[in-house]
C-alpha cells in the first residue's frame, strides 16, 4: 500500500502544488451537488441550447417541476427510467429529476438499434422512457415486447428553442421528422410537465451518497455490452477531481459539452462536472467537426473535450485556418488512445491559433465514470496518460493477479478510488471478476488494459488487452503501429487490427486514410510497408494495407476496429467456405 501512495502522491505534489493529494466530497445526490452550485450561482448561466441560456435558477425550478411529473405518473424510490435524448435541456432537467425522486437513470443511445434499445429497457426492467418526436417510432415498434415500460414520454427539440431558431428548425429539421399519431400512446413533454401541478405531495426522496443513481452501458464493440451501475458519489467525486486537477478552472467558465450525455465522458465530465462547479455547459444535441469547430469559436469556449477521431478531423477543417483559439483554458482528449503524432499536430495547431494550452490526455473507464487519470498541466511525458487523480489510485500488475510489478514493467493496468462502480447490474458472476478486493484493502478494477507506470508515478498506456495480435508467438500492440503509421507525412489517420492466418494464428493488417491531396496507389502502399520495415520489428510489421476514405466508428467517435476484425472475419471465412467446396477438397473425392 505504502509503495502505491508514493507512487501517485509525488508527481502531484511536487509538480502541481495546488493539487492536493486527498480531497473532502460532499454528501448526498447528484441534485443536491447542483443545487449547492445553483444556491451560489443563481443568475449565472447553467447552460446555452442553440443560443438561448438557462440559468441556474431556471434551471432547478424546471428540474423540480419535471420531478412533480414524475411522482404524478408513479415515479417512486429505485424506479428505473430510461432516458434516451442527446445533449438537450429536457435531458438535463430529466437526469436530475430522477435524482430527486430517488429513481435510478438508465442512459442510452437514442440511435441505437431497435433490438438494442428493447434489451436496454428490458435488461434495466425501466418503467418510463423518455425520448425524442424523432425517435417515437422506433420505441413504438418494440413496445409490445418491453412489458415493464409503463409511460412513454416524447420531448421535442423545438419545445426548448427561442421563437426565431425555432422558425427556422420548423423549415429544415423539423420538417423531416415523421409525423406522431394524435392518438398515440405517449405524453407529451408540454403535457408531462402540467402534470405536474397535480403533486400536492413530497415528491423530494432523500439519498446517500453511496446510493444507486446511473446505469451506464459499455462499449458494445468488444463483447457483451454491460450495465454498470453508478453511485452519487461516484459523479460528485469525479467533479471534484476534475476541478482539483485543472486550477486555472473559474465558475462561469464555459464547456463545449458535445460528448453525449449516455457516455460517462459526457456526461461526467462535460455536465456534471461542470453544473456542480458552477459553470456553463453549451449542449450540442448533434455535432460534427465542422459544427463543433464553429461552436468553439462562437461561444469562446473555456474547455473542449473529444476523442482523437475529432481532433484529427478539426486539423482538416479550413474553417478553422484564421480562428482565435486563445480563450482555451483546458483541451481533453479521452476514450481512445491519443497517438504522438496525433498530440504532436494538434498542439501546434493550438500554438499556431493563439492557445496557450496543449491537449491534456485523460485515461478511464466506465467502471469509474470515465477519466481517473490525467497529465498535469505543466508536465508532459511522451506518450504518458498522466498522473491519477487525487484519491485515485493505480497500479501496474502481473495480467490477472494480485503480483505488483516493479517501475517501468509493463502488466494490467488496476484502478481503486472514489469514482470505481458499484457492480455490472445483475451480473454477479462480472462483477466479481473485475472489482477485487486486495490485502491493502482496496477494491481494485481490473481494467484489462496493459500499461507501466515510471519511477514518477506517470502512467503509460499501451493497448487493451483484448487488442493485442498474437503472431507467430510475439505480442503486438496496435497502438505503438498505429503512432508509427501516423507519423508518416502523407497518412492522417490508421487503424492496426489482427486479422486470421492459418500459419500464423493472425497477421497484421493496417488500414489506413491518406492526407487530403494523396491518392491511393500501390507506389504509396510500398512506400508505406518499407517505412514500416524501417521502423517497426519485422514480426509486427503489417502483412496487409488497405486504403480507406474514412475509418468505421462507434457511436462516440472512437475507431471501431472491432468492425474491421468482424469485416476481415467474415472474409476469411467466406474464403475458407469457397475452398472447402472445390473439387479437391470434396471429402467424397478423398
Amino acid at each position: 500500500m505504502e509503495e502505491v501512495l508514493t507512487q501517485v502522491k509525488t508527481p502531484w505534489k511536487k509538480n502541481l502544488g495546488d493539487v492536493p493529494f486527498h480531497l473532502e466530497y460532499p454528501e448526498g445526490s447528484l441534485f443536491e451537488a447542483v443545487k449547492r452550485a445553483a444556491d451560489q450561482y443563481p443568475d449565472y448561466t447553467a447552460f446555452m441550447f442553440m443560443g438561448k441560456k438557462t440559468s441556474y435558477k431556471e434551471m432547478i425550478r424546471n428540474i423540480e417541476n419535471c420531478a412533480k411529473s414524475l411522482r404524478t405518473i408513479g415515479i417512486r424510490e429505485g424506479d428505473k427510467v430510461t432516458i434516451a435524448l442527446p445533449n438537450c435541456p429536457q435531458g438535463i432537467y430529466m437526469f436530475y429529476a430522477v435524482n430527486l425522486v430517488g429513481a435510478i437513470a438508465n442512459m442510452i443511445h437514442p440511435l441505437s438499434a431497435e433490438k438494442e434499445i428493447e434489451h436496454y429497457l428490458n435488461f434495466s426492467k425501466s418503467v418510463t422512457v423518455i425520448t425524442l418526436d424523432q425517435f417515437y417510432h422506433k420505441f413504438e415498434a418494440i413496445r409490445q415486447n418491453t412489458p415493464s415500460v409503463v409511460n412513454v414520454i416524447i420531448a421535442s427539440i423545438k419545445d426548448e428553442l427561442s421563437r426565431p431558431v425555432r422558425a427556422g428548425y420548423m423549415l429544415t429539421e423539423g420538417r423531416k421528422i415523421k409525423k406522431i399519431p394524435d392518438d398515440a400512446p405517449v405524453i407529451r413533454w408540454n403535457e408531462f410537465i402540467r402534470l405536474g401541478k397535480k403533486c400536492f405531495w413530497n415528491y423530494k426522496v432523500d439519498r446517500k451518497s453511496t446510493d444507486p443513481a446511473v446505469v451506464l452501458y459499455s462499449g458494445g464493440t468488444t463483447g457483451t455490452t454491460k450495465g454498470i451501475l453508478l453511485s452519487n458519489r461516484n459523479f460528485t467525486a469525479l467533479g471534484c477531481q476534475i476541478i482539483a486537477t485543472n486550477p486555472m478552472y473559474r465558475p462561469g467558465d464555459k464547456m463545449l459539452a458535445a460528448m453525449p450525455i449516455f457516455h460517462g465522458f459526457g456526461l461526467g465530465v462535460c455536465i456534471h462536472t461542470m453544473l456542480q462547479g458552477g459553470g456553463c455547459c453549451i449542449l450540442v444535441p448533434r455535432f460534427t467537426a465542422k459544427s463543433y469547430a464553429r461552436d468553439i469559436v462562437k461561444y469562446r469556449c473555456n474547455f473542449i473535450a473529444g476523442v482523437p477521431t475529432l481532433y484529427e478531423a478539426l486539423l482538416r477543417l479550413p474553417s478553422l485556418d484564421k480562428a482565435d483559439l486563445s480563450s482555451l483554458k483546458g483541451v481533453f482528449s479521452g476514450g481512445d488512445s491519443l497517438s504522438i503524432e496525433l498530440k504532436k499536430k494538434f498542439d501546434k495547431f493550438l500554438y499556431d491559433h493563439h492557445a496557450t494550452v496543449q491537449i491534456r490526455e485523460g485515461y478511464g473507464t466506465t467502471e469509474t465514470v470515465t477519466a481517473c487519470c490525467l497529465t498535469p498541466t505543466n508536465i508532459t511525458k511522451e506518450g504518458s496518460i498522466g498522473l491519477p487523480f487525487p484519491d485515485t489510485y493505480i497500479k501496474i500488475v502481473k495480467p490477472n493477479t494480485d503480483e505488483e510489478l516493479p517501475y517501468g514493467e509493463e502488466g494490467e493496468i488496476l484502478l481503486a478510488g472514489p469514482t470505481v462502480m458499484m457492480e455490472y447490474m445483475d451480473n454477479p458472476e462480472e462483477t466479481a471478476q473485475t472489482l477485487r478486493k486486495h490485502s491493502d484493502g482496496l477494491t481494485w478494477v481490473y481494467t484489462g488494459d496493459l500499461g507501466y507506470m515510471d519511477d514518477d508515478g506517470f502512467v503509460f498506456f499501451r493497448g487493451r488487452a483484448k487488442r493485442m495480435i498474437v503472431t507467430s508467438g510475439y505480442n503486438v500492440y496496435p497502438a505503438q503501429i498505429e503512432n508509427i503509421l501516423d507519423a508518416h507525412e502523407k497518412v492522417q489517420m490508421s487503424c492496426v487490427v489482427g486479422i486470421p492466418d492459418d500459419y500464423r494464428m493472425h497477421a497484421v493488417k493496417a488500414f489506413i486514410m491518406l492526407k487530403p491531396g494523396y491518392s491511393p496507389s500501390q507506389e504509396i502502399r510500398e512506400e508505406l510497408l518499407a517505412y514500416c520495415r524501417k521502423n517497426i520489428a519485422k514480426y509486427a510489421v503489417p502483412r496487409e494495407i488497405e486504403f480507406r476514405e474514412e475509418l468505421p466508428k462507434t457511436l462516440v467517435g472512437k475507431v471501431a476496429y472491432r468492425v474491421l476484425e468482424e469485416e476481415e472475419e467474415a472474409k476469411y471465412q467466406a474464403r475458407k467456405d469457397a475452398t472447402s467446396l472445390l473439387p479437391n477438397n470434396d471429402p467424397k473425392k478423398k
